[in-house]
């Protein structure tokens, strides 16, 4: 523990984690309804999430009524309200309360092939429910996991990546490719999600939800590199409090072939399938359409107002002081 941490630009930090870990101890049903309401008051509060969540939604079900989007738009925020709740659960939740809440389908998928002692990426996606997921799945099965390192926020990071640590494996710092490869070929289960907008490069454009998407295709780079299997592994928060459905798939077959854009539109195709069983779930407030297919092609989202960026440039400045 850095003793930076406890100067007062993380105060409210703590405070925040602080509020988490009570709210983690309550009944599930106390849980998702502050989750509910939190989403509702960061829908108003967030206007530049609720704009990316907004122009990809229309984007994505451009088939769809204004009223459904708008209420779809509506349910994601309670979702996404719900799956910061699920964080503080997903960390200092006893497993006596999860494993009530969870079932699970397809792990001898899964158990099978590591048996064989083959490398399985788990491929995921980036739904609400991410960070509890993978707690529920290391009820049955331990595994690693890569993640995108927190630089903003120095104590959040530490505190996840400290609490991934207790509860899977290892978590593995996205960057690390050398460490990634490692626990493939040792014949370890590695979380993968490949369904964030990392740039041009690295990335080929195909389709996702009808938009050309800059899609990262490393998953079938990862499997020619150490012959390992991939897993479909998605989380469903149902409906009414009945808890959460893990949903593993058997490994796919004739993956990878030799064309990229074919590899990333296959992944693709499996994360539409799962958002269309809970399409409230997945986390549509992100630019997941920032790359453009053409660097002239006009933005899809807006830039932040010239207010925000001062308030954002100050907080950032604050950081620096205090390190």
């Amino acid at each position: 523990m850095n003793w930076q941490f406890f100067l007062p630009h993380y105060w409210l930090v703590w405070l925040f984690l602080g509020i988490l870990w009570v709210i983690a101890q309550w009944p599930y049903a106390w849980q998702m309804a502050i989750g509910r309401g939190l989403g509702r008051l960061l829908y108003a509060l967030m206007p530049l999430r609720r704009h990316f969540a907004e122009v990809n939604i229309g984007f994505c079900f451009i088939d769809k009524e204004e009223v459904t989007k708008q209420q779809l738009l509506k349910q994601h925020f309670e979702s996404f309200g719900m799956g910061i709740i699920e964080t503080g659960m997903a960390w200092w939740a006893p497993n006596a309360n999860l494993d009530k809440l969870v079932t699970i389908q397809g792990l001898e998928y899964l158990t099978t092939e590591l048996e064989r002692n083959h490398g399985v990426i788990l491929l995921s996606a980036h739904f609400t429910s991410l960070e509890l997921g993978g707690r529920l799945l290391n009820l049955y099965q331990t595994f690693d996991a890569s993640y995108r390192l927190q630089k903003r926020n120095l104590l959040f990071n530490h505190i996840m990546t400290k609490y991934r640590n207790k509860h899977i494996n290892q978590a593995i710092d996205s960057r690390n490719i050398r460490q990634m490869l490692r626990c493939l070929k040792s014949g370890h289960a590695l979380w993968y999600a490949p369904d964030q907008d990392h740039g041009r490069k690295n990335s080929v454009f195909v389709p996702f939800c009808h938009v050309s998407a800059a899609t990262v295709s490393a998953t079938a780079k990862f499997v020619k590199l150490t012959q390992a299997k991939v897993i479909p592994f998605f989380t469903q928060r149902l409906s009414n409090n009945q808890g959460y459905r893990i949903i593993l798939s058997p490994a796919l077959e004739n993956f990878p072939v030799d064309n990229e854009a074919e590899n990333a539109r296959r992944i693709n195709k499996i994360i539409e399938a799962w958002i269309q069983l809970a399409p409230e779930q997945y986390l549509w407030n992100h630019r997941r359409f920032k790359t453009r297919p053409n660097p002239d092609d006009p933005k899809l989202y807006r830039p932040k107002p010239k207010k925000i960026r001062k308030i954002i440039k100050r907080w950032i400045a604050s950081q620096a002081f205090f390190r």
